[in-house]
């Protein structure tokens, strides 16, 4: 029996990289399949350092699809597998992540964002986002939760195990390469000391005895002969996917109660927005901020709730508009006003938001 991945709580100071590995490992992880790109490319080499200590494997496939349909494969087979990418391979990796959204396989992915189109840049962005949350070919059916800070890297990638699992969606956590590169503290912890419970894994194929005699059968299927038959099972997984929409979707919000502008971000990108508004209800102004955890589901509801009490929402993010689409299917028939404050693939600070809110409210 390997040792216990981590005892007790313990105050760490890490790359996000790093810490996504530990979180795998604390997170009961039993394989990753990969393919070197950077700015993921630590998630690799500290599970590599990490796994033989705790009896856990890894393996380095030929390329990105490789990576994605051995990941299929193993989660198939049973086990805990997930793997990380980005960019490019994040592009590569659409067709196996289709392939386990067709089927309801829990698939996990990491993803640490860099900048776009193709090989584009190997520091950062959030231009990842439609990708992730809408790529392949498919509805869309899968869950992304897009983190702003180490501690959060650590919280969602254990919790993107369970819910993966839980639900039989698949499951990404989505950060950039600043969060991938840049070292912070955080506390780690192992779950169970915590009562986090996380969903048992169990094996698709392979299983004991006859199928239709012994136990009932198993259909995992991604390829269909008639459009009717496709038809009728999207209609269950889509079904299915509504039923618990509320039930994943997350956010964080401040100030909105009586903001007169609310300012949304993700991510990174969130955290200088929060900042903005703290420092600019210090001066007096009614700003208010309100964050998504969740990409997809998005928090409908109460985005909704908090942009129209507001009347006016500032968008802001490293991408041309790619969370402000998903913002206005979100709000579609909502009056308030959208102001877009885009910079594709380049970072924000507390002092150019506020700068933008000055010039809005003022």
């Amino acid at each position: 029996m390997a040792e216990k991945v981590i005892a007790g709580e313990k105050r760490v100071f890490m790359t996000g990289n790093e810490v996504v590995a530990w979180a795998a490992l604390a997170a009961g992880a039993e394989i990753m399949y990969g393919y070197p790109i950077t700015p993921q490319n630590e998630i690799m080499h500290y599970w590599t350092r990490l796994a033989p200590k705790y009896n856990r494997k890894f393996l380095q496939t030929e390329d990105e699809l490789s990576a994605g349909f051995t990941t299929v494969g193993g989660v198939m087979a049973g086990k805990r597998a997930f793997t990380a990418t980005a960019g490019p391979g994040n592009t590569l990796m659409q067709e196996p992540i289709s392939m386990a959204e067709a089927m309801r396989l829990p698939f996990v992915a990491m993803i640490i964002q860099r900048g776009g189109p193709s090989t584009g840049t190997v520091i950062y962005s959030q231009q990842e986002v439609m990708m992730t949350v809408l790529g392949g070919n498919g509805e869309g059916l899968r869950i992304v939760y897009s983190t702003a800070n180490h501690q959060e890297l650590f919280d969602y990638s254990i919790k993107a195990f369970d819910t993966a699992w839980k639900y039989r969606f698949p499951t990404f956590v989505l950060a950039d390469g600043y969060q991938g590169k840049m070292r912070e503290p955080l506390t780690i912890y192992d779950p169970d000391d915590r009562g986090i419970k996380i969903s048992d894994t169990e094996p698709y194929v392979g299983r004991p005895g006859t199928p239709g005699v012994d136990r009932p059968p198993g259909h995992y299927r991604n390829t269909y002969n008639v459009e009717e038959e496709l038809y009728e099972v999207l209609q269950d997984h889509i079904k299915d996917f509504e039923s618990i929409a509320d039930e994943v979707s997350e956010y964080e919000s401040m100030a909105s109660d009586d903001a007169e502008l609310l300012v949304v971000a993700h991510g990174v990108v969130a955290r200088a927005a929060k900042q903005a508004t703290e420092a600019l209800r210090q001066q007096g102004l009614k700003v208010g901020y309100f964050r998504p955890i969740t990409l997809r589901p998005l928090p409908s509801t109460p985005l909704r709730e908090a942009v129209n009490r507001a009347g006016r929402m500032l968008v802001v993010e490293s991408a041309y508009g790619q969370l402000g689409r998903l913002l206005k299917e979100a709000l579609y028939g909502a009056t308030a006003e959208f102001i877009p404050y885009y910079k594709p693939g380049v970072g924000f600070t507390p002092e150019e938001i506020m700068a933008r809110c000055r010039e809005l409210i003022t």
